[in-house]
């Protein structure tokens, strides 16, 4: 009787990576050519006339452009479509959400933190801080901070606050009042708009 030999053949896809591979194609954010499934297709767009088309009839205008039909509106009923090259789409599309998020404003939140009884030339050192972050557009969140027995001195906290957001008043105004949660005692200030 011949003995058979293991010949090993290469690792074997696992199943997680086989449903991966076949997800690839849903991978894109838009359904083309072949996998749009509406019998009928409203085509707009620059290099066609406008209207709805059966599916076969779009696809032969795309293909006689050499173009690709692409489904821009899958939830219009009959879907949007449009024949352009598919990568120079996807290209645009990216850089118009690149512009989006750059016009998107961040909104930058800087903390400054007090003790009870900090003294004045603390005080007016971190007074500049705050009137900085607030003339580069960042918000301001100033907290007392009161360890231990220190929350019986939570009235000078707020008075501390309160005087720190009215030297802040051309800067900034005042979001929040004064408010204690847990060990700190917090107000919010947002940088005033610049006036053009």
């Amino acid at each position: 009787m011949e003995k058979k030999t293991f010949v090993p053949q290469g690792p074997r896809p696992r199943p997680s990576q086989q449903r991966r591979n076949d997800r690839g194609a849903a991978k894109d954010p838009y359904n083309t050519n072949e996998r749009i499934r509406a019998r009928e297709v409203r085509l707009v767009g620059d290099n066609v006339e406008p209207g709805i088309y059966t599916i076969q009839e779009a696809l032969a205008k795309a293909e006689e452009l050499e173009l690709d039909l692409i489904e821009i509106s899958p939830t219009a009923n009959p879907p949007v479509c449009k024949i352009l090259d598919y990568q120079k789409f996807l290209y645009q599309q990216k850089k118009r959400q690149k512009e989006q998020k750059a016009k998107a404003t961040k909104v930058v939140v800087k903390e400054i933190r007090f003790g009870p009884q900090t003294d004045d030339h603390d005080y007016n050192f971190k007074l500049k801080h705050a009137q900085g972050f607030l003339q580069e557009g960042a918000k301001v969140k100033a907290y007392v901070f009161f360890k231990g027995r220190a929350i019986l001195f939570k009235e000078q906290g707020e008075v501390l606050l309160l005087r720190f957001a009215n030297d802040l008043e051309e800067f900034g105004k005042v979001e929040q009042m004064p408010v204690l949660e847990g060990k700190r005692m917090i107000i919010m200030i947002s940088p005033k708009k610049k006036q053009q």
